[in-house]
């Protein structure tokens, strides 16, 4: 535990946008156990013992109603990022901007479409202009590689390299192998650490909105948290393992691996995610440093 750096955590399971794959079952009547002040103490907490960097997802973390609290509360105490589906983004931009966390990435999780791909892109750039580092959480599924690869050239054109791209594999079904993501990326990229095997990060931890505390997001080997407190995970944390959420076999489209939860994250490696890191043919680094 003395290795943890990055924590991602599920505000809530609240997210209008209701996708059908999302792997922890986000919808629009999600619920939490975290309330703002938890939030802000526990993060505070493990900022004290050596933690770095929270990002904060769901759900959809902009459906949250104390956000802004939480953000404006852990400024200059910890590195502070947020992955939105952008479809608040608009109307709480202002909002967002004041608040100014570290580094916001925006979901594109249906790259075959166009209105979807120009609002992330449009979202990102704005971000960046007014001072906020951005990114695109670009989801591939096996299905859809020529369209995700328009949409890729779409975002390249724009400016947007493959530092701020993080490739993600649909799990649970049509997954793509690394070699497909690769064909779509073209250049060296970043995606989960478990985008060519499953293994814990030394660095990354991923807690739920039921406090729920695993070694990847998409893991159904979970600990709850007896108190949102740092002496509380490193108790949980003692002797859990990660069972896989999938089969390598199980790639081809309509597969559904054993243990997918339906409960989401990004895998692991080096982000808030599950956490992501760059990948050249697939060759693992570390990546994000806050």
């Amino acid at each position: 535990m003395k290795d943890i750096e990055r924590i991602s955590l599920e505000l809530s399971r609240q997210c209008g946008k209701g996708c059908s794959f999302c792997y922890n079952g986000s919808n629009p009547g999600g619920e939490t156990y975290w309330t703002a002040n938890d939030v802000v103490d526990f993060a505070r907490d493990c900022a004290r013992n050596g933690v770095r960097s929270f990002s904060f997802g769901g759900g959809e973390p902009l459906e949250y109603p104390e956000i802004f609290l939480i953000l404006d509360a852990l400024k200059g105490t910890i590195f502070r990022s947020l992955t939105t589906n952008g479809l608040h983004l608009s109307r709480m931009f202002d909002q967002l901007v004041g608040a100014h966390p570290d580094k916001v990435h925006v979901s594109i999780h249906f790259p075959g479409n166009e209105p979807e791909v120009k609002r992330v892109i449009a979202q990102v750039t704005a971000l960046r202009q007014e001072g906020i580092a951005s990114g695109i959480n670009l989801l591939v599924r096996a299905s859809e590689l020529e369209a995700t690869r328009q949409a890729v050239g779409k975002i390249h054109a724009a400016g947007i390299g493959n530092d701020r791209i993080i490739y993600l594999p649909m799990r649970g079904m049509d997954t793509p192998s690394p070699a497909d993501i690769a064909s779509v990326a073209v250049h060296p990229f970043q995606s989960t650490t478990c985008l060519g095997h499953c293994g814990k990060s030394p660095r990354f931890i991923s807690i739920d909105s039921e406090r729920k505390a695993a070694w990847c997001s998409y893991t159904t080997s979970r600990c709850t948290l007896e108190q949102p407190t740092w002496a509380d995970l490193h108790a949980a944390m003692k002797g859990l393992g990660l069972k896989p959420c999938w089969n390598p076999s199980d790639r081809k489209v309509g597969v559904n691996p054993p243990h997918h939860r339906s409960t989401q994250e990004y895998t692991t490696t080096d982000r808030p995610i599950g956490e992501c890191t760059p990948h050249i043919a697939y060759k693992s680094q570390n990546h994000l440093k806050p």
